[in-house]
């Protein structure tokens, strides 16, 4: 079996989905998605706090291949405040970086949703 979900998507559209997935939970520190789509960016988002830790200029190039620049609304775009904010919080944590609560289905198609969030 291969090591992550498909989610019914092309490689290239699922990578795409995944990148602004990850921005926007570093921007907004909470969203609400699938259940199916918050446990593979729990996954992703957990490498890139992992990099923000080492706070290296090769960590931070490796994240950048995966955190869009999209600005937040303190002038900082995802990748700062990946480095400068989110990743110093969990200098103690050794993983375990994400929340993950359930909300109940979806109206439309009974799909589960969750909030995913970063723990404090």
């Amino acid at each position: 079996m291969a090591g992550y979900r498909k989610l019914n998507r092309r490689s290239d559209q699922r990578k795409a989905m995944l990148r602004d997935l990850v921005s926007q939970l570093i921007i907004h520190e909470r969203i609400e998605t699938t259940e199916k789509k918050a446990k593979e960016l729990s996954r992703l988002i957990d490498r890139m706090i992992t990099l923000g830790k080492q706070n290296t200029l090769a960590a931070r190039r490796r994240a950048a291949e995966t955190v869009r620049f999209i600005q937040g609304e303190d002038n900082q775009n995802a990748l700062q405040k990946l480095f400068d904010d989110i990743a110093p919080r969990f200098k103690e944590r050794n993983g375990g970086y994400t929340r993950i609560m359930k909300l109940g289905p979806r109206r439309g198609d009974a799909t589960e949703m969750v909030v995913i969030e970063f723990v404090e």
